[in-house]
């Protein structure tokens, strides 16, 4: 796809003229899987704030260290990561695999360029798989056979949902009752992984509206922001590794901080919850 940035030769199912929320986060991130409408997207939120590109790096490595978590410090196995995005370097069947080989991952999106591309990738893994359904509706991912036969149900799973719930375009209330159905569904000793558009209400607060709106009114047409405590309410029925829910650079970062979070950094946190 990386040929025709235009979209005019694009691949049945997929719309060029309408940005898509994982093929922006690929060009915040530099890759190459994206359409010029994508990187007007990118770019009207770079506009916005100058720095968001290092939001999505956020991100990305919170991932990393998310899943050197898992793998090395709990006994979990299994993953199901929703609204995994196109593929790149250290996705999360990567990391995990390279620590515990029989880890299995079942990766879940909808959008057609992340499927095609996916699927290319993971052909020869037997114990990664990748499905079309829609995060946002909780049933059609538990019900999906693949989620039901690959995962083992009777034993702790963990549930990412990474940069997933800021895009979400209905009601403000219904991403926690979303999350309530995952975690309801969870057994005992699972985790739950959470990431989302900051609103320390503080200085950048200014900042991290530009950006929504920058979203919300431009090319991408969703975004929401939310606060420490509206974000942990997302992690209901779960209880909270410390440090809690923090900016996704400083949750058990590499090394101490030697440069002060750029504003980018600071516009998203994330956390992590251990179902009793």
């Amino acid at each position: 796809m990386s040929a025709d940035t235009t979209g005019s030769n694009a691949p049945v199912g997929i719309d060029p003229t309408r940005a898509s929320v994982a093929r922006v986060y690929d060009a915040l991130l530099g890759g190459k899987d994206n359409y010029e409408i994508d990187r007007k997207a990118a770019s009207e939120m770079r506009a916005a704030v100058p720095h968001v590109a290092d939001l999505a790096f956020a991100n990305r490595n919170f991932l990393i260290r998310l899943c050197r978590f898992m793998a090395s410090q709990t006994d979990i196995t299994q993953y199901l990561d929703c609204g995994s995005g196109l593929p790149t370097a250290e996705n999360t069947h990567q990391v995990v695999q390279r620590i515990n080989p029989e880890s299995k991952v079942v990766y879940v999106d909808n959008d057609p360029v992340v499927l095609a591309h996916g699927r290319a990738l993971l052909e020869e893994d037997d114990r990664t798989k990748l499905v079309d359904a829609d995060i946002y509706e909780p049933r059609s991912v538990l019900e999906h056979p693949v989620v039901v036969n690959h995962l083992d149900w009777s034993q702790p799973i963990a549930l990412f949902q990474l940069a997933t719930l800021h895009s979400y375009t209905g009601p403000r209330h219904r991403p926690a009752e979303i999350m309530r159905e995952y975690i309801d569904a969870l057994p005992s000793g699972s985790y739950v992984a959470i990431s989302h558009v900051f609103d320390a209400e503080d200085d950048n607060t200014p900042a991290v509206r530009a950006l929504v709106e920058a979203a919300s009114k431009g090319t991408l047409g969703r975004g929401s922001s939310r606060t420490r405590k509206e974000i942990e309410e997302l992690f209901n029925g779960v209880e909270l590794v410390e440090p809690g829910v923090v900016l996704a650079e400083d949750w058990w970062s590499d090394g101490p901080r030697l440069k002060p979070p750029n504003i980018g950094q600071q516009l998203v946190a994330g956390g992590v919850g251990r179902k009793p």
